[in-house]
C-alpha cells in the first residue's frame, strides 16, 4: 500500500507559531511538503500565481489559516477563496488563538473544515495534528493542478 501523502499551505504570519506549527507537523507520517505564507495577499498570490509569485502546482489538499494578520486576515482571505471558481473547494483549517465567537461564526460561514484553537501545550497540538493527518490521508482530494 502507498502511504499518500499531504500537502499543505500554512498561512501564519507569526514566525514563531509557525515554527512550532511545521516542526509538529513534520514528525507527522503523512505530512509532504509544507508552503508557507505570512498573511492571505500572499497566500492567494501563491494559488494564483499573481504579482509574480510561482502558482503552487498541484494545490496543497489542506489549507492551515490563521485569522489575526497583516494586508489580509483569514476571514478576508476565506471570502475571496471561496469566490474563486477554481479555488473554492480547497480544505481550510482555522489555527488560531481566537476564542471569539463571532470569528468561529464567520469562519464556518465560509466553510471551513474545522477550527483549531492554538493550545499552550505543543504535545497536545501534537496529537490533534496526529488524528487530523490519520483523517486526512484516508480522505479523496481532487486532483488540480
Amino acid at each position: 500500500m502507498s502511504r499518500k501523502q499531504i500537502n499543505l499551505l500554512h498561512i501564519e504570519d507569526d514566525s514563531v507559531d509557525r515554527m512550532v506549527i511545521e516542526r509538529a507537523l513534520k514528525k507527522i507520517e503523512g505530512i509532504g511538503i509544507i508552503h508557507n505564507a505570512t498573511n492571505g495577499e500572499d497566500a492567494l498570490d501563491l494559488l494564483t500565481g499573481q504579482n509574480g509569485k510561482q502558482r503552487l502546482s498541484p494545490y496543497p489538499q489542506i489549507i492551515l489559516l490563521d485569522i489575526n494578520m497583516p494586508k489580509m486576515n483569514g476571514i478576508e482571505f476565506l471570502e475571496a477563496l471561496r469566490a474563486n471558481d477554481e479555488l473554492k473547494h480547497l480544505s481550510v483549517y482555522m489555527v488560531t488563538t481566537s476564542n471569539d465567537e463571532s470569528d468561529l461564526i464567520n469562519a464556518y460561514k465560509y466553510n471551513v473544515s474545522g477550527y483549531i484553537l492554538k493550545p499552550v501545550d505543543i504535545s497536545h497540538f501534537e496529537r490533534t495534528f496526529k488524528i487530523l493527518t490519520d483523517f486526512w490521508k484516508l480522505c479523496e482530494f481532487p486532483e488540480t493542478h
